[in-house]
């Protein structure tokens, strides 16, 4: 029968695997390689994964597991020690290795730690002054110890403004404004970008009502003001 020509001619094809299909346009996004979130920490405890540690430590304490029951109590202190934001002591980060980590990337001008908690990054343009480089530092620095104990400042060793002139701060692993536990906000400006702006806004304000013409009644209790 005629119709049954092309099943087959479509079979034959099939089973040689000679049939050549159109391949979709090629979209580099789809065949990169996702990067891995940054570490976080400040949230609180699973209680399912703290009641899962506490089962399978019981369960290994009765079998006399004692490795098992060692290894499930330290995952909740670990759990708790990032819920508490405490940087590890045990996984310090060395600054020179830091540095020489850092140096290699990608608009980075230098590097320099400011005490044993704040990294001061001078980048080459504005576009390099953003949390997600904030990340990328961070993420350079994770391999090398607890990034929870590091801060990192961005500034723009380029400043076309004022304000691309003040320098982006946070810790690796907490949200901007927020410290680890037992360390403290360093400002690494010598002016407060928010006393600046702040003055900024008082000093255009003023500008605007001097530029704004004077009412009818104030002009005329000017002129009637006695000349001296």
């Amino acid at each position: 029968m005629p119709a049954t020509r092309p099943i087959a001619a479509i079979t034959s094809c099939l089973l040689a695997t000679a049939c050549v299909v159109e391949a979709p346009p090629h979209d580099p996004r789809a065949s990169a390689i996702e990067a891995p979130a940054p570490q976080r920490a400040g949230q609180p405890m699973d209680p399912l994964k703290t009641a899962g540690h506490i089962a399978a430590a019981r369960v290994a304490a009765i079998t006399g597991d004692q490795d098992a029951v060692r290894q499930n109590m330290e995952a909740m202190t670990e759990d708790m020690r990032r819920a508490m934001k405490l940087p590890d002591a045990g996984r310090p980060i060395d600054p020179e290795s830091a540095r020489a980590a850092i140096r290699t990337m990608q608009g980075v001008r230098s590097v320099a730690w400011l005490d044993r908690s704040n990294l001061l990054v001078r980048v080459t343009g504005a576009e390099f002054r953003d949390y997600r480089f904030i990340d990328a530092v961070c993420q350079r620095l994770e391999p090398l110890g607890d990034t929870l104990a590091v801060t990192v400042h961005l500034r723009n060793a380029n400043p076309r403004t004022r304000d691309e002139a003040d320098s982006l701060g946070r810790n690796c692993q907490l949200a901007p404004g927020d410290v680890a536990l037992l360390q403290r906000e360093r400002k690494v400006d010598s002016l407060d970008p928010a006393l600046r702006a702040r003055f900024r806004a008082d000093t255009e304000r003023g500008r605007a009502q001097a530029a704004r013409p004077q009412a009818a009644g104030d002009r005329a209790a000017l002129e009637a003001i006695p000349e001296m």
